[in-house]
């Protein structure tokens, strides 16, 4: 009999690629998840990793146990979600990882929607980049994720994970107020290949979309100055210290004395925001009024 605790360490090890890093996001030990995985091999009767100096990599064996794992976690999860509902669950806590940005512009406010529709689910905020928030779902260290599009992130077909969309929101160019096409109207990405840039670091789903529209652009962006804030982001380009593109909501009452703020020309850059949960806990009765909420507070104005 396959336990299905082994298969959560299988998938943490296959999404994480080493045995340490499994091992830290599920508050294990390595030494504990390398037994689990030798335990869950004797079940079977398949070798399922390969280890190597550059990490764990899964066999074919592997490949196949986990593609049944994801659907066996997900039953699980609706098991979970049906108990829950049949015993009311109408109050309990749902822990809730997104970006500042995101933090602001849509969780702050479902929190509000929840304290007047669902008075008893209380929300604990976690603040974590796109892309580190979905690892923390499937971790089972958070509930529900808000994050950002980028390249490699799970796709709406991911087996381990169900989706929602909330808003889509444009990169504005950033530029000192002395650049040379500071007058200008929109600015052609093009015509900053010259210039220095400041942006995210690699790994942080921005950088993702700024280094692909410059990309379509023609030039590769010289970062030469790097923050995840965006507030020092524009603090640098206020200095003059290079240029930028940053979401439109990032930039919601920040000082922008020193910098001006240009749409960019023809298709702008753009980040796309979601929420996602373990694929079967979408029905969850604290999960469920947790995603409407963040829909509703995501959903423009009339």
């Amino acid at each position: 009999m396959i336990e299905a605790r082994r298969l959560h360490i299988l998938r943490a090890v296959a999404d994480h690629r080493t045995v340490t890093a499994a091992a830290a996001a599920l508050y294990l030990t390595p030494s504990a998840v390398s037994q689990q995985l030798a335990a869950l091999e004797q079940e079977t009767g398949h070798r399922l990793v390969d280890r190597s100096a550059r990490g764990v990599r899964l066999t074919p064996a592997g490949e196949i146990l986990l593609s049944h794992a994801n659907a066996v976690l997900a039953q699980l999860e609706r098991a979970e979600s049906e108990l829950a509902a049949y015993g009311s669950g109408e109050a309990g806590t749902v822990t809730v990882a997104a970006f500042a940005t995101g933090i602001g512009l849509v969780v702050g406010p479902a929190i509000t929607e929840l304290a007047r529709s669902s008075p008893g689910i209380r929300v604990r905020v976690r603040d974590a980049e796109g892309d580190a928030s979905l690892l923390m779902v499937l971790d089972r260290q958070v509930d529900v994720a808000v994050a950002v599009e980028y390249r490699g992130a799970p796709g709406e077909d991911d087996a381990r994970l169900t989706r929602v969309a909330l808003y889509a929101e444009p990169f504005d160019a950033v530029l000192p107020v002395g650049h040379p096409l500071a007058g200008h109207e929109q600015v052609a990405l093009g015509a900053l290949a010259k210039d220095p840039w400041i942006g995210p670091y690699p790994g942080n789903p921005c950088h993702d979309v700024v280094v692909l529209a410059c990309e379509y652009a023609g030039f590769e962006p010289r970062l030469e100055h790097s923050s995840d804030d965006f507030r020092a982001v524009v603090s640098l380009a206020s200095a003059a210290a290079g240029v930028a593109l940053v979401p439109r909501s990032a930039l919601r009452g920040m000082d922008l004395t020193d910098v001006v703020i240009r749409p960019v020309d023809g298709v702008a850059p753009t980040r796309r925001v979601f929420a996602a949960v373990r694929r079967g806990a979408e029905e969850h009765p604290l999960i469920r009024p947790v995603l409407k909420a963040l829909e509703t507070a995501a959903a423009p104005s009339p």
